[in-house]
Parts: structure tokens; sequence; C-alpha cells
């Protein structure tokens, strides 16, 4: 279910933002399905990484790592393609905000 949420919402900011492009909803599939993959096995050692920026930004600097995932998803994919690094980094924060307000409306109707 939750790839679906987050192919919906994807796929939605793709026509908002300008500098983000998926070609189809099978595209946005499998974008929130390689976004899962990247979160759980390539972010935590990207966060590792930059631990001690992160420490030293208050936790912004995980901003950063999220709009990275973007862009590695980008150079992954063929239907799905990032501007620049300003369009990750927006795309990925809205990304995180919708998904997680969705997911707290669905919990609380429980």
């Amino acid at each position: 279910m939750r790839i679906i949420v987050t192919s919906i919402i994807a796929f939605a900011l793709a026509y908002i933002l300008s500098g983000i492009h998926i070609s189809s909803f099978w595209s946005a599939i499998v974008l929130a399905i390689v976004l899962s993959l990247l979160n759980a096995f390539v972010k935590p050692f990207l966060v590792l990484l930059t631990l001690p920026i992160t420490i030293f930004t208050f936790g912004l600097f995980l901003l950063v790592v999220n709009a990275i995932i973007i862009l590695i998803a980008d150079k992954l994919m063929d239907g799905f393609s990032v501007d620049g690094f300003w369009s990750a980094l927006l795309f990925s924060l809205l990304l995180s905000i919708l998904t997680s307000l969705l997911y707290t409306e669905r919990q609380e109707s429980k």
C-alpha cells in the first residue's frame, strides 16, 4: 500500500514541479520501489558517512542526503529524471512531507 501511495504522490509532484519528470504511472511505481530500496540500503551508509556534518548542522544535512537518494534514483531509472540538485531537494522534501501526512492520517483513522 505504501508503494502505491508514494507512487501517486510522486506522479502528482511531477506534474506540479517543473524540474521533475516521470514518464508514466508505471515509472512512478518503479520509482517508489527504487526509492524504498535505496532508503533501506544506501541511505544508512550515507547517513553514517555524513554523521559529523549532520550533527554540526543539527540534522539539516539529512535533507541533502535525501536529495542525493533522489539523484541516485534518477541515474538508475529511465522513466524518471531530475533537472538538478535543487529540484531533487524540493521533490524529496515535498514527497517526505506528503507521505508522512497521509500515513499519519491513515493511522489516526484506524
